[in-house]
């Protein structure tokens, strides 16, 4: 049984993916917007750690340890229950906090089309806009291998 606070898990892995990879400056920029900026307690204060990354071989094959990357965690809960969790690469602190209290805000359902609208979307298109300049610059030193086939038969 689900309630009002339970977003479905897609829709939930989406928006925290968005809030882990958004900068910072823009998730403290959609904390400003905000009409109201609700109160929110501490289960779990933002701690630095480590975690394991891992790679498969050949990208499809046997899974291996790639080694281990700086993460930052953090839980907190709203008022009305809703509980939010931020983890984000590297030891920025602030950033783990802020996604975990966008990630609550975001369960509750009154307030859920209203954040994909204002915060979410926008931090989407600004990643896609930012990932394509990326492969745009990257195609631009893309080098072009050819074989050429011997008649030696």
């Amino acid at each position: 049984m689900t309630d009002r606070n339970t977003p479905p898990e897609e829709q939930r892995k989406r928006w925290m993916g968005i809030l882990a990879q958004a900068p910072r400056d823009l998730l403290e920029a959609a904390w400003d917007d905000l009409d109201v900026q609700p109160s929110y307690e501490f289960l779990r204060r933002p701690e630095v750690g480590l975690t394991m990354v891992r790679g498969r071989a050949g990208g499809t094959g046997d899974r291996f340890n790639l080694g281990e990357m700086t993460m930052t965690r953090c839980v907190v809960r709203v008022p009305g229950g809703g509980t939010g969790y931020g983890f984000v690469a590297g030891r920025d602190t602030r950033h783990a906090e802020l996604a975990a209290v966008f990630d609550a805000l975001l369960c509750d359902s009154d307030r859920r089309a209203e954040l994909e609208a204002r915060v979410v979307g926008p931090l989407s298109a600004r990643l896609e806009t930012a990932r394509r300049d990326e492969a745009a610059r990257t195609a631009a030193t893309r080098v072009e291998f050819f074989t050429v086939v011997r008649g030696d038969d």
